[in-house]
């Protein structure tokens, strides 16, 4: 069990979908993108993944569309910045353990700050990425978070849609 929320996870999944950690709502919740401003769950219903927008308290079918939930760090917090490097660090080795022993064909970063801190990249480009993680093709996407005003639903829907013709 994870501090703050618990993995979303089988063997030989499509996609791991893997944030940067849990939020404080989500965590006190127990589900995954709980947040009432979190556009995950439309964004992945509008880019093909599942056929109806899966609610927060039903995150568990997600398995039954091939896909899992993952965090990179256990730790809640209100916001992805209030984590230090250091916390990215010491969970490199065990999250990579992590994805190599579930066996995604691909896991997907939303954000690029955790697949950065786990790669050691400091440019990372959107999108499928040149090497695999724990055995598994990477691609990352921009954060579904309320907070991410830099994408709108539209424009989160493209890319998450990129992955979803990736996967099929």
């Amino acid at each position: 069990m994870r501090e703050g929320l618990e993995d979303i996870l089988a063997e030989h999944l499509a996609v791991i979908f893997c944030g940067i950690n849990p939020g404080m709502t989500a965590a006190a919740q127990g589900h995954h993108f709980a947040g009432r401003n979190n556009r995950f769950w439309r964004t992945l219903h509008l880019a093909g993944f599942t056929p109806e927008e899966v609610r927060p308290e039903n995150d568990r079918t997600i398995l039954n569309y091939h896909c899992g939930l993952t965090a990179v760090v256990d730790r809640p917090t209100a916001r992805a910045d209030q984590l230090s490097l250091h916390e990215f660090t010491a969970a490199a080795a065990s999250f990579e353990q992590k994805i190599a022993r579930y066996a995604p064909r691909y896991v997907a970063f939303l954000g690029k700050s955790a697949y950065s801190a786990l790669s050691g990249q400091r440019t990372i480009a959107w999108g499928l990425q040149a090497h695999t993680f724990g055995n598994a093709q990477v691609w990352v996407l921009p954060n579904p978070s309320g907070r991410n005003l830099a994408f709108t639903l539209d424009q989160l829907v493209a890319a998450y849609r990129q992955l979803w013709s990736a996967v099929n």
